[in-house]
């Protein structure tokens, strides 16, 4: 009876989602026929018509109020209502969670699919339909000023993640994936041309994007960049040939702010189907191209049609009885802001102070002082101040999470901010243990703006801070470095004194808790590294901040390094946990597959400890050497919790499609036979994998 009801019910639905779509179809169709033209082309920019009218809302806040594009009541035609925020809803004051990045070091998808439910609740609770919040562009180099907005070096991450997202805020409205593409350098974002073998886009800076399409995203952003001498807003390779054609992508694309779009006619003819957030080429100059046949109204209908299919696509979508003022900031949602900050910050060290006994997580029962030190413990430090910003009604420093966990301990606290780095050491030297809080602040990256953000002169800490922690540590052993930031940071100056290391990302407003509880052992941290932390910016590709002209290599990240033979100073994938777990058993369901087949790969992990705790396991492939590929790919990733002495058997698949590369001479995927190689392990250091063959036909 089960199997008969699904085998009737599956083409009723989907007979019923076709009927509905040719409906809607129908009447975009007719209802573009009966507008004028200033009908269409209101619809194809935002209704903030002047500079000046937006002027106003930049300088006391960007996106206080949700941007508004297309609206006509005369024909029915809902607006599209534009709220920003990577992580949460820029309008008002929302919950302001960890920012991307640290979402990426959880490797959760279900996790961020919660995370877009409640960006999609608070969305509509400000009056807003559209979230800009599905960030995917790909972190070629820890210096990009907004590295921060992104989840990781790894295509694969990056599209698995954002799906989630995707389908979280699309339960509630429309979502918008960004910058397509290739945009990752933050100061020279206005001019800088990107060139970038076609290869090389396909396979590395592309799928995260095809992904959150295929996931039925509704619009895609173009980038302020240029690609390979073209403007991304203006690129009919780009917007036409790949994303319209060839990914069948059924949706909008919308200009970045203000300065994306130099030629009215170049962009229309390019895909560009909505200026934002102003009317400027696309209204006078618009209908003079259109006056002087450069452009058709043939062309001005398409895109009114990809727009008007999407506003009424999701004009229904929704569960109104979650949307009220009440929602923001609700207490389900900061224990969510909680949850995210818990799983996302990576233990990167955690040595042995005496035998068996490694320095964290300290003890609440103990009597014991600890010295807090640095400004950033007391600092309200969520991220950048530009238009991700998120005006939370309450954020938790790390100082205030330590105090309101030992408040009723018999542990001692006390605080220096380490304006006088030897007054910071006298307190530090007088503690059992040392917690040093040190890293960046928007000053230092995020957008870059007037007085702050920007691309990252230096991977390493400032000056002072690391002046700070070798003082500190010669003076007490028993210190912890908890580090604040976007991306990846460099060590060297002072990793192999320090016996503990906490990443601790920019953790929204809930990070000070979750950083108290995951230090006193409350919270087992599970996170894992979303890219690689080097040793030095030598070991990485090339990056110039001011650059009008950059070539954008086949490989970075752990792909970079493993190829060059450059260890890191910690593996894309790795994070420590007060657990421990063994990996043993890989197995693969077949020793040989052709190019139409998939892969299931299973293997067994072990909590071999006392602790209950969650693991992230990570597959990777290697190739044949007959045509040049990265050293290894990730394809697949499961986080899994693991009770104490308990072991789960874990399944993962990889398909053909997924190992096939980007043939530049006859411009098709293609299949490469021969031997590969599954590593599944903890992270993508060899050490930490386990490997076996398989052959492709």
């Amino acid at each position: 009876m089960k199997t008969e009801s699904s085998a009737n019910g599956q083409p009723d639905r989907l007979n019923n989602t076709a009927q509905k779509k040719k409906r809607l179809e129908r009447k975009v169709e007719r209802l573009v026929r009966q507008m004028s033209l200033k009908d269409k082309l209101h619809q194809m920019s935002g209704d903030l018509y002047t500079l000046t009218s937006f002027l106003p809302d930049m300088i006391i806040r960007y996106n206080m109020h949700p941007i508004p594009a297309g609206h006509c009541p005369e024909l029915g035609i809902p607006a599209l209502l534009f709220a920003d925020g990577p992580r949460g809803v820029v309008c008002g004051t929302s919950t302001c969670f960890p920012v991307s990045m640290a979402r990426g070091a959880s490797w959760d998808i279900e996790l961020e699919e919660r995370i877009g439910d409640v960006i999609g609740v608070e969305m509509r609770s400000h009056g807003a339909n559209y979230a800009g919040s599905v960030c995917i562009n790909l972190l070629r180099h820890p210096a990009w000023g907004r590295a921060q907005e992104t989840y990781g070096e790894d295509t694969h991450h990056l599209g698995e993640l954002g799906a989630a997202l995707v389908r979280g805020i699309q339960r509630h409205g429309m979502a918008c994936a960004k910058h397509f593409a290739v945009n990752s350098i933050e100061n020279a974002r206005f001019k800088v041309d990107v060139h970038v073998s076609e290869r090389t886009l396909r396979e590395v800076y592309l799928p995260h994007f095809k992904r959150c399409v295929d996931e039925g995203v509704a619009s895609v952003m173009s980038a302020y960049n240029k690609l390979n001498g073209e403007r991304c807003s203006e690129s009919d390779f780009l917007l036409r040939k790949i994303l319209k054609e060839e990914w069948k992508f059924d949706g909008f694309v919308l200009s970045d702010f203000l300065f994306a779009i130099r030629s009215a006619t170049k962009a229309l003819k390019g895909g560009l189907d909505v200026e934002m957030p102003y009317s400027w080429h696309y209204s006078f100059f618009l209908w003079l191209s259109l006056k002087l046949g450069r452009v058709s109204e043939q062309d001005v209908n398409e895109a009114v049609t990809r727009i008007l299919r999407k506003k009424f696509e999701f004009q229904d979508v929704g569960e109104d009885h979650r949307y009220s003022s009440r929602a923001i900031n609700c207490s389900e949602h900061i224990a969510l802001a909680k949850e995210a900050a818990d799983k996302s910050i990576v233990l990167l060290k955690n040595e042995e102070i005496q035998a068996g006994k490694a320095l964290l997580p300290l003890d609440l029962t103990q009597k014991q002082t600890v010295a807090v030190i640095g400004k950033l413990a007391e600092a309200q430090n969520t991220g950048d101040h530009g238009s991700s910003a998120v005006d939370a009604n309450h954020v938790v420093t790390a100082l205030q999470g330590l105090k309101s966990l030992t408040s009723d301990t018999d542990v001692c606290l006390s605080y220096d901010d380490a304006t006088s780095i030897s007054k910071a050491t006298r307190l530090a030297s007088e503690a059992d243990t040392v917690i040093l809080c040190v890293g960046y602040t928007h000053m230092d990256e995020g957008e870059f703006l007037i007085y702050s953000g920007g691309d990252r002169d230096s991977l390493s800490l400032n000056p002072l801070d690391e002046r700070l922690i070798n003082s500190v540590v010669n003076t007490n052993s028993n210190t912890v470095v908890v580090m604040f930031g976007g991306s990846a940071i460099v060590t060297e100056k002072w990793r192999q004194k320090v016996p503990a290391i906490l990443m601790a990302w920019y953790a929204g407003e809930q990070g000070g808790n979750a950083l108290a509880d995951i230090l006193f052992g409350k919270v087992n941290p599970s996170a894992k590294l979303p890219c690689s932390f080097p040793r030095g910016n030598d070991d990485l590709p090339y990056f110039t901040k001011n650059t009008r002209f950059i070539r954008y290599e086949y490989l970075h990240g752990y792909r970079h390094l493993e190829h060059y033979g450059r260890p890191p100073a910690f593996a894309m994938g790795f994070g420590l946990s007060y657990s421990q777990f063994l990996y043993s058993n890989l197995t693969l369901s077949a020793d040989s597959i052709d190019a139409e087949q998939s892969l299931t790969v299973s293997i067994d992990v072990e909590n071999v400890s006392e602790t209950d705790g969650a693991e992230i396991i990570q597959l990777y492939i290697s190739y044949p050497q007959t045509v040049f590929r990265a050293p290894k790919d990730l394809k697949a990733f499961r986080r899994v919790d693991i009770a104490a002495h308990n072991t789960v058997s874990v399944f993962m698949t990889v398909t053909a499609e997924q190992l096939r590369y980007f043939d530049e001479a006859s411009g098709r995927w293609q299949s490469e036979p021969g031997q590969y190689q599954v590593h599944v392990g903890s992270s993508s250091q060899a050490i930490d994998l386990l490997t076996l063959p398989f052959t492709v036909q």
